[in-house]
């Protein structure tokens, strides 16, 4: 009998998966459920298009065609409402009955919307989509003035759409900095400085208090909480995603602001596996459920579920550094790990431009940043995979090219 694989979700992980079930199960029945309209597209290329540097083609990856030559049942603008794992059958949004015998949940998230008045007006713009990219665009392009919510990854993203489309924006942040989790002050200046030659304004200790609106309830600005006020016909806001597990409710998977899995994004619920942004899963090297929204973790999360949903010996886990970076100035910028975590750190500026911070825990690098030079990124990477306790020898390791070699041989080596 055919085995069915059916993935609810298209983006780079549900992709991922799919392609990697046809090469490992070329005789199985593969299904794609996706509630968006549009096959995959490159998420990080979309803030490109939104700032007006990229035309609409070169963000899709896949059409509808690439589907059909590996067959593959793709269902665009389907929804899904119920699963019943007992009868490992799947119920959208128009009453259709999906069978499987293996189901991957790779769903993402939307964009949380801030708890104050008026936050859901005509005029504040969430980016996650193809389709929010293309209001974003044709939003900005007529605005003045801008707002910016949310001083991390995504909120940056924004922040750069209103410096490409010259809008005189202010960019509201609760803390005395830019991502305050992972970024010294001096660090964060680099970005500040940046900011401000592109025409965007950082506001510190600030926030949203509440939007104001028009007679036809059109954004005009915000009002932060010290009572400032800001003006902006373009709203944008990026402080964090949503993640919609109401329809497993009752199937026994574990939730916990996403999905829980193991470090075979496995879920406790047999044949139920879940992957990319959506998932708590299990971080062998951190030793502890996390949260990764990278591109690259995604992929490569989605292709090992794909090959343990086949696997009939060993499954295979997920062991990954990801990285984020950001390319929005003159200089790159690149985050790899977990650079929000950890129990002390160490940094250095090298220029005006160029600097670097590495977080620790127990001992062990976890994650960091860098900001001008991204040469070692693949060295910290390889001491994050290997765990070893080089806290202890920050001066080599923030020298601009670190010696690997000049580093205290690990326990393993030692004991050799």
């Amino acid at each position: 009998m055919t085995t069915s694989h059916v993935i609810v979700g298209d983006g780079i992980a549900g992709s991922s998966a799919a392609e990697t079930l046809r090469e490992e199960d070329p005789d199985a029945d593969v299904t794609v459920l996706t509630d968006e309209g549009e096959a995959l597209y490159n998420r990080i290329l979309i803030k490109e298009f939104a700032k007006g540097k990229l035309p609409e083609a070169p963000i899709s990856i896949h059409e509808p065609e690439w589907y059909d030559e590996r067959d593959i049942d793709l269902e665009l603008n389907t929804h899904v409402t119920e699963v019943d794992p007992d009868a490992h059958t799947l119920t959208t949004h128009e009453g259709e009955t999906y069978e499987y015998d293996k189901l991957l949940v790779a769903t993402g998230g939307t964009p949380a919307q801030l708890p104050v008045e008026n936050a859901d007006a005509d005029g504040i713009h969430h980016f996650w989509t193809f389709q929010d990219a293309r209001g974003i665009r044709e939003a900005a392009a007529e605005a003045e003035t801008g707002v910016i919510v949310g001083a991390g990854l995504l909120g940056i993203d924004l922040a750069a759409v209103c410096a490409a489309q010259d809008i005189d924006a202010h960019y509201l942040m609760r803390g005395n900095r830019w991502w305050r989790y992972a970024l010294s002050l001096e660090g964060a200046e680099i970005v500040h400085d940046a900011l401000e030659e592109n025409g965007v304004t950082p506001v510190f200790d600030s926030g949203v208090d509440r939007f104001e609106v028009d007679d036809e309830g059109r954004v005009t600005g915000a009002v932060d909480p010290n009572g400032d006020h800001y003006e902006g016909e373009f709203c944008g806001v990026a402080i964090g995603l949503d993640f919609n597990t109401e329809w497993l409710r009752g199937t026994g998977v574990e939730t916990d602001d996403g999905i829980v899995v193991d470090e075979y994004m496995q879920t406790g619920v047999e044949d139920v596996y879940a992957a990319g942004d959506i998932t708590r899963f299990y971080d062998s090297i951190l030793g502890e459920h996390g949260q990764n929204g990278s591109w690259g973790s995604a992929k490569e999360q989605g292709a090992v579920a794909a090959k343990n949903m086949v696997a009939d010996d060993e499954a295979e886990a997920f062991r990954w550094v990801s990285s984020y970076s950001i390319t929005h100035f003159d200089f790159p910028f690149l985050s790899f790990g977990h650079p929000t975590v950890g129990d002390d750190s160490a940094e250095r500026k090298f220029s005006d431009s160029e600097w670097r911070r590495l977080a620790f825990r127990d001992g062990r690098i976890v994650g960091g940043v860098l900001i001008g030079d991204l040469s070692q990124q693949q060295t910290y990477k390889q001491l994050i995979r290997e765990e070893r306790e080089v806290a202890d020898q920050k001066e080599l390791l923030l020298e601009e090219t670190v010696d690997i070699d000049k580093l205290d041989a690990p326990p393993q080596a030692e004991a050799e």
